[in-house]
């Protein structure tokens, strides 16, 4: 099991890789939303906002109003980050939940 500062680390180099891509994103993709990650087996969780092609005000704690709200495990999350782990076979098999609008969904899969 990751640990929770390991979370914290991959969600930021998301972030980042969000960050230099954003600008070819941005015409791809309009987006504005605000985004919990829930941990499940550390019962903790991480929020921040999407616009503009990028993950920005990043902090730990949950938002329950969040409009892209992410479910997984720690080691889930590391290997979501890493590219080990495919998001489509993840959600068919319940190893992570996305709750949002389905549009939003596609948005945010052209986003990753």
């Amino acid at each position: 099991m990751a640990s929770v500062e390991e979370c914290r680390q991959a969600l930021q180099d998301l972030a980042a890789r969000m960050d230099a891509n954003a600008d070819k994103v941005r015409k791809q993709v309009d987006f504005e939303r605000t985004l919990a990650c829930r941990i499940t087996d550390l019962d903790t969780a991480f929020h921040g906002r999407l616009t503009g092609g990028r993950l920005v005000d990043l902090t730990d704690g949950d938002d329950p109003k969040a409009k892209v709200a992410l479910s997984t495990t720690s080691d889930d999350l590391i290997r979501l980050v890493r590219g080990e782990l495919d998001i489509p076979k993840a959600l068919a098999s319940r190893q992570m939940s996305i709750n949002a609008n389905p549009f939003d969904l596609l948005k945010l899969r052209k986003l990753l």
